[in-house]
């Protein structure tokens, strides 16, 4: 198996060259990755030649409304889906609060929803604010010793044929289980629901193929994967004509458009081209030429994933050994994301600010994942101390990490 070129991609990132951040493990990823040169060119090119409205007959602004096209196409292709079944907005979160609003309007008297517990709020509140307006949401529940999603946990809620939708992560940002997504899609479809899947802990891991996985709607955030503050959605033809329009009713017959009730930030959907600049220059880099953006898109994915396991398992090894700690979620790195929640002995802020005196940036609190922690019965007044990397990170890195836990705790 080719293995990951790391040297080749901490050079993609200005990040690694910056004096300013010379020294810091950077474990925090969850909350946001360093952005690669491909995105800060571009944003950079857009905001000096090409700011002004874009579609208009003169030379920045037909180059600005070409780049803004090119990154909903470029994405589309990789993500497996058509280019018109991609809408940009401010924030994942945003997203999700408009479509919960379609599906307000668009659900009939008497259809239920499903949300789960294991989420991360952006993906569970908008939802389940709709119970206020009177629609039944009901509650795929985790296991609290595990955090586990169980998908036989699922039938009994789809019983009955009310359910029109099932909204679910790909993983937690605590719990980090990649949840078998297909599977559930094909549970949900055979029910006669939609399904739609927060995908913002699981791209940055390898962005999926979501035309493979089946899913109406897929969100995840640019900014956790290595490019501007924009949330990505994939809404499928079927669904997105089914819902009514949440945009300007003239632009009604452009799908992309349909859940953009605000105008869009030009700047930032043309640098989310460098997000596809920067996947393709990995491929380039580790294997044969393909012509296919999907398949390019696959093969990174593997890469991605293995060496963020190989550089896993020995944290959750370390983890997993001490008894002054809970490791939240698997220990078996091949089926979580390396995104490593765990609940002290002790409060968790005091622990994050003692690493960094290491040379270690990681976060502490509850992450917006109020729901889960509680369900598995973590104290909220001491958080979990939360240690998250992507592909960039080094084995060396890791090694810091144990180094600097074991003189901490």
């Amino acid at each position: 198996m080719t293995a990951l070129d790391t040297d080749f991609v901490r050079a993609q990132f200005p990040a690694f060259a910056e004096p300013s951040l010379a020294g810091l493990a950077f474990f925090e990823n969850a909350g946001g990755s360093y952005a690669c040169a491909p995105v800060i060119d571009r944003l950079t090119r857009f905001y000096r030649q090409r700011k002004v409205q874009p579609y208009a007959p003169y030379a920045p602004s037909t180059l600005g409304g070409a780049e803004m096209d090119e990154a909903r196409a470029r994405m589309a292709a990789m993500l497996g889906v058509a280019t018109e079944e991609v809408s940009f907005g401010p924030s994942t979160t945003a997203n999700t609060y408009v479509l919960a609003q379609a599906f307000l309007r668009g659900l009939e008297p008497g259809a239920a929803i499903v949300v789960t517990n294991q989420d991360h709020e952006a993906n569970s509140g908008p939802w389940r604010r709709l119970a206020e307006e009177g629609v039944e949401v009901r509650e795929w529940q985790i296991d609290p010793e595990t955090g586990h999603l169980d998908p036989a946990a699922l039938a009994p809620l789809l019983a009955d044929g009310r359910v029109r939708l099932v909204c679910f992560p790909h993983c937690s940002n605590v719990v980090a289980e990649i949840n078998p997504v297909a599977r559930i899609v094909a549970m949900a479809h055979e029910a006669g629901a939609f399904a739609c899947v927060d995908g913002v802990s699981y791209a940055p891991h390898g962005v999926p193929d979501v035309g493979a996985l089946g899913a109406d709607i897929y969100l995840f955030s640019a900014y956790k994967v290595y490019g501007p503050h924009q949330g990505i959605m994939v809404i499928r033809r079927e669904v997105g004509f089914k819902l009514p329009n949440q945009g300007h009713y003239f632009n009604g017959d452009a799908l992309y458009k349909r859940f953009t009730p605000a105008g869009p930030d030009h700047a930032q959907i043309a640098a989310c081209a460098g997000i596809a600049d920067y996947f393709d220059a990995l491929h380039a880099h580790h294997f044969a030429p393909e012509p296919d953006a999907a398949r390019r898109g696959a093969a990174v994915h593997d890469l991605i994933r293995a060496h963020e396991a190989a550089l896993l398992q020995p944290l959750l090894d370390h983890l997993a050994a001490r008894n002054d700690l809970r490791l939240i979620g698997p220990r078996d790195a091949t089926r979580r994301a390396p995104t490593v929640a765990v609940a002290l002995d002790r409060p968790a802020e005091p622990v994050a600010a003692a690493l960094a005196e290491h040379g270690i940036g990681c976060g502490a609190g509850d992450f917006y994942a109020v729901r889960p922690l509680t369900a598995m019965g973590v104290d909220l007044g001491r958080g979990v101390l939360r240690l998250s990397f992507v592909h960039y990170t080094t084995a060396e890195e890791v090694s810091r990490v144990i180094r600097a836990l074991d003189a901490v705790l």
